[in-house]
């Protein structure tokens, strides 16, 4: 009978080893397709998960676009993905394939991490109509509270005077000024989804600002995208609550927030926010299954919003303050422009963008070399395209290395080094270039670009013309490269700002 057992455990171990290598074969059927993007041999079952270097990964794809070109392809696990490098591949896919690479990925944790299926918000939600309604609604309630109005200029130039009081109170000596900029920046998503600004010491609003860091570090990390790509895993109990704590302590401050507006909020009155406006959607929507307005969503847009929104800007704003204090020559003749342009005294304005090429530039090198999105937001191909004369099948992931764009150094002089006169030509005026996209392109490109640029320039602009800022005495010059993550950031560093 022992023997008996034995011989059966020994047939079904055969039979599922049998089982699972079938499946990976089905998985990777399509490697041996004509024309599929060429790549390293991957790994039964894991694929190339192993090959892949988390502490690097840009490195990493570099050395595989040497060796296999613009177009290469991976498995992470049974998951087939391929990785676009290159204007002409990137252009080719997100512009003139638009509508077949506009699709996201499906991702597994995301419902484990607390979302309701029917909440997709904007930015990870699959192509289709839920989106196309998100997208709308986001976009036009942007318009409707100010994005390219003097109304949220002078929210914002309100909040840069407000941050340049904080820079000042520091008076002069040594600091670290992520911080401020977070709570700056995040003011002014928090006047567009809630209505209100935050004190920079308001507990909450600290609360707010260490959840949503902790969430960028969660986001970062491999075991999510193993997760993602072995999802089996993710049915480990306690598993996911204990990787990733920080998502479901952000989402119970955000609900906080929207419960509020709940009780606070008057139907009859016109809305205050963004919050407000998709509490009105939501009523319209009652009885209607097709709507993706319902209070699911509303936290996922929200979180969307806030979190994409603080993160990304005052992480380029770090970038520009440090390239600022590594290049003083470049603050100097920035802080010219803005003397000649604007003064001392007045408050500038998105008008004044168009007599300021330097600084334009400066802004635009900051965040090419920055370059805080390497990779952007994976898509998905929805049906079968070509890209460069390789066939990439429908199902397949796609990563966008916006890196290649931004460091090609077959587009940019000095695609290594801090250089703003990438941006202007022989006559010093301002030259917006094709292979510029931080934002990414396409349908998915970032709903978020034109308030991002305001900031950028309205909080950049205004600490300029206030301060001057230098590396504090005795500290070594800090580095200008990176900490790869979900988000290229500076690393830590402190300045010097003095009231000019």
């Amino acid at each position: 009978m022992e023997l008996l057992t034995g011989e059966t455990l020994g047939s079904l171990a055969v039979a599922m080893a049998i089982f699972l290598l079938l499946v990976d074969l089905m998985h990777r059927r399509q490697r041996w397709a004509p024309r599929y993007p060429p790549g390293p041999m991957p790994l039964p079952g894991l694929g190339n998960l192993l090959q892949v270097d988390s502490q690097d990964t840009l490195c990493f794809f570099t050395r595989l676009q040497r060796r296999f070109g613009d177009v290469f392809s991976l498995q992470l696990a049974w998951t087939p993905v391929v990785v676009l490098n290159g204007l002409v591949a990137m252009h080719q896919a997100l512009v003139h394939h638009s509508e077949d690479t506009s699709d996201r990925p499906p991702e597994p944790i995301l419902e484990h991490l607390g979302f309701a299926p029917q909440a997709e918000g904007v930015i990870f939600a699959r192509y289709g109509p839920a989106w196309r309604e998100q997208r709308r609604f986001s976009v036009s309630t942007l318009r409707n509270f100010g994005l390219g109005k003097k109304s949220l200029e002078q929210w914002v130039t309100e909040e840069a005077s407000c941050l340049c009081a904080a820079f000042a109170d520091q008076a002069g000596c040594p600091f670290s000024p992520n911080a401020l900029l977070n709570k700056a920046v995040s003011n002014v998503i928090a006047s567009l989804t809630f209505g209100r600004r935050f004190e920079y010491n308001d507990p909450r609003f600290l609360k707010i600002l260490d959840r949503t860091l902790d969430l960028q570090k969660e986001s970062s990390r491999f075991l999510r995208q193993v997760l993602n790509a072995v999802p089996v895993l993710l049915h480990i109990p306690g598993l996911v609550d204990k990787a990733f704590p920080g998502q479901r302590a952000f989402m119970a401050l955000l609900d906080e927030l929207v419960a509020e507006h709940r009780m606070t909020r008057d139907p009859a009155q016109p809305p205050r926010d963004l919050t407000d406006a998709f509490l009105d959607e939501v009523e319209k929507a009652k009885g209607n299954p097709e709507s993706s307005f319902n209070d699911e969503n509303l936290h996922r847009v929200v979180s969307d919003l806030f979190s994409a929104g603080m993160v990304t800007t005052s992480t380029t704003l770090a970038w520009a303050l440090l390239l600022m204090i590594l290049h003083p020559d470049v603050q100097r003749r920035v802080q010219q422009e803005i003397d000649e342009v604007i003064g001392q005294a007045r408050r500038l304005e998105m008008g004044d963008q168009a007599h300021m090429p330097f600084t334009m530039a400066v802004v635009h090198e900051v965040q090419r070399f920055g370059d805080i999105i390497p990779l952007g937001v994976p898509h998905m191909t929805s049906r079968d395209i070509e890209v460069q004369g390789f066939l990439i099948p429908k199902g397949t992931k796609l990563i966008t290395n916006l890196s290649s764009v931004l460091k090609d150094k077959t587009v940019w002089k000095k695609p290594f080094r801090f250089h703003p006169e990438h941006f202007l030509d022989a006559q010093g005026r301002f030259v917006k270039q094709e292979a510029f996209m931080p934002f990414s392109a396409g349908r998915r490109s970032c709903l978020g670009e034109p308030l991002a640029r305001m900031e950028l320039f309205l909080f950049f602009t205004c600490l300029l013309q206030r301060f001057s800022f230098s590396v504090p005495a005795g500290q070594p010059r800090p580095s200008d490269h990176g900490v790869f993550g979900i988000l290229v950031s500076p690393f830590p560093y402190q300045l010097c700002a003095v009231p000019r």
